[in-house]
């Protein structure tokens, strides 16, 4: 049977609790533990409950309901195993509910990163704190081991005071009552405290020794006042059966439990050096904490609805291939990631909020260096091979928008007349318009098939390598030179072929004019389709072409006709368009 003075005091004090308002309330769940599952029965109501159960290998399993519903720990895993034997350490956390009032407020001071809210709503009750539980479990034999069985003692109680009979007498110990010094007590020597405390107790090193099936040291502050009163106590393992095996530091008067140490902790789980760094499994702290163990050491950062704000889980870890942020909430993605041996300064932010990648001292909001004797590439990357799928670099002013994107070749999307999938495309999608050019006297370049197609020259000049193509009206303007208010317009000489012209002024000597073309015309015209018009100048006179070649004319006066001047006008054929076609397929864009 258990300790009946241990089950006493524990009874005056639970009758003492419930005597004090603030201590008793009702428990936040009722835990029983059965053979095969351990069951929580949640007492009231709740926004969620969330129970996180840590086996003895450190795995943590997690479960959530909403409202004031049970929750169950089943002794086979979700894919059926059976869960193997020790110690499981468990919480049970419970959200309040909370008015739709209260959490719009509290999410528009996130947004404004006002704190004030949250403490005003806490003194006003609105907010109320979260309610905890926590405990422990065990497995042994297959089975959990249930939380109420009476715990057997092997030996009697031994003699705790002088007895006016020796051990082995056969006779009844009588024993004193309790003594009362009213002076120092000094014991040179150890001391031995308990039930299970023996004759010539075996002391070793140990100067106090607590010996019995429940231990405990307790500080019962009994100031008054405005003096500190608060009551502490060190609790070495849980009472019940299938407890945790553990050393905690209590908070009595507050009902709260702030240090646990369980069993089974490794060395140095905590080690404060001289210096006042922490090392956690390392007695060789390097820097103000540092965290050493055999596979990704960790932290995480867990928000709990219980203050109203959603609740949100974040892993702060690294290992031989990365250091990592970890979204538990979001899926357990990896949102940033650093791989060893990644230079100095990947990343850089400057204290003007400037972003260097590959440089320490960038010069824009975003400043991308590499110094290498090849290609530096800024990529934006978009695998998805969907019908609205596209890359897009965007540029954003108040009212202009700019984008640089490459479309998916199966994107069905049509601009200017032109299925633009698997087209790159430079695009202004709202402002006053958009402006390609330089700003210095350099030229303006335009080419495919790394052929310069089109060359706007840093004087204005425009210069097009290849077949130039207008459904409009090809246009020569310049201002009125008679009214500045005005500008003079000349359309192009429009027809069906590829023309070149040479014109002039001759005179025929001796009946006969030979009129030598120059050669850039000769050079450009073909041989055959060349036409020669002549207009005798200063009178009448019969004239006719005798020869004609892209080279040269010869003109000739009818006979009975005197020499004269005249103007000719020769038209060709641009060399390499003989076979013009004026009647094409309609490949024009749409408009």
């Amino acid at each position: 049977m258990k300790n009946t003075r241990w089950m006493t005091w524990i009874a005056l004090f639970l009758i003492a609790l419930a005597g004090l308002p603030a201590l008793a309330q009702e428990p936040l769940a009722t835990v029983s533990v059965s053979g095969g599952a351990v069951d929580w029965l949640v007492n009231g109501s709740y926004e969620r409950v969330v129970l996180t159960v840590s086996d003895p290998e450190g795995t943590v399993t997690r479960q959530e309901v909403k409202g004031g519903k049970g929750l169950t720990f089943s002794l086979y895993d979700a894919k059926g195993n059976k869960r193997f034997d020790g110690t499981y350490t468990w919480e049970l956390r419970a959200d309040p509910v909370l008015s739709a009032s209260v959490k719009e407020r509290l999410a528009a001071s996130r947004k404004d990163g006002d704190a004030s809210v949250e403490l005003e709503l806490r003194r006003s009750g609105q907010l109320p704190a979260a309610s905890v539980l926590s405990g422990a479990f065990t497995v042994s034999g297959g089975s959990f081991v249930e939380n109420d069985l009476p715990e057997d003692r092997d030996k009697a109680p031994a003699v705790r005071s002088k007895a006016t009979s020796k051990p082995g007498s056969g006779l009844t110990p009588m024993f004193e009552a309790d003594q009362v010094i009213p002076d120092d007590l000094i014991v040179q020597g150890s001391g031995c405290f308990g039930f299970d405390c023996v004759n010539n107790e075996s002391f070793g090193f140990d100067t106090i020794r607590l010996k019995e099936n429940n231990l405990r040291i307790k500080f019962e502050d009994t100031s008054a006042g405005t003096f500190p009163s608060n009551d502490w106590q060190l609790t070495a393992n849980d009472s019940a059966s299938g407890g945790a095996n553990k050393f905690s530091i209590e908070d009595i008067t507050g009902a709260k439990v702030p240090f646990t140490v369980t069993a089974g902790a490794s060395t140095n789980s905590i080690f404060v050096d001289s210096t006042g760094r922490v090392g956690f499994r390392t007695s060789t702290p390097v820097l103000d904490l540092h965290v050493a163990t055999s596979n990704t050491p960790g932290i995480r950062l867990e928000q709990n609805n219980s203050g109203g704000f959603t609740a949100q889980t974040w892993d702060i870890a690294g290992n031989e291939a990365n250091f990592f942020v970890r979204d538990v909430t979001g899926g357990s993605r990896l949102p940033f990631r650093i791989r060893p041996g990644a230079p100095t300064s990947s990343i850089d932010i400057s204290a003007d909020g400037d972003v260097g990648v590959g440089t320490a001292s960038p010069d824009e909001k975003l400043h991308v260096e590499e110094n290498v004797n090849e290609n530096s590439f800024i990529l934006m990357e978009n695998p998805n091979t969907g019908t609205e799928a596209a890359a897009v670099l965007r540029a954003k002013a108040d009212t202009a928008i700019v984008n640089f994107q490459a479309h998916s070749s199966t994107r069905t999307l049509s601009r200017f007349g032109v299925a633009i999938g698997g087209y790159a495309e430079m695009l202004q999608t709202t402002g006053n318009g958009l402006l390609i050019g330089t700003t210095g006297n350099t030229p303006l370049i335009f080419g495919t098939s790394s052929t310069s197609r089109m060359q706007i020259a840093g004087t204005g000049a425009v210069t097009v390598s290849g077949n130039f193509t207008v459904t409009g009206v090809k246009n020569f303007a310049m201002p009125d030179p008679a009214d500045s208010k005005k500008a003079i317009y000349y359309a192009a000489l429009e027809g069906p072929e590829a023309g070149t012209y040479f014109r002039g002024t001759g005179k025929t000597v001796g009946g006969k004019a030979v009129i030598e073309l120059p050669g850039y015309f000769s050079r450009i015209t073909e041989t055959q389709g060349m036409t020669v018009q002549l207009t005798p100048n200063g009178g009448w006179s019969q004239l006719y072409v005798e020869e004609k070649s892209p080279e040269r004319l010869v003109v000739r006066v009818a006979e009975g006709n005197v020499d004269v001047d005249f103007d000719f006008f020769v038209q060709g054929i641009r060399l390499g368009y003989s076979d013009y076609q004026v009647e094409r397929p309609n490949d024009l864009p749409n408009q």
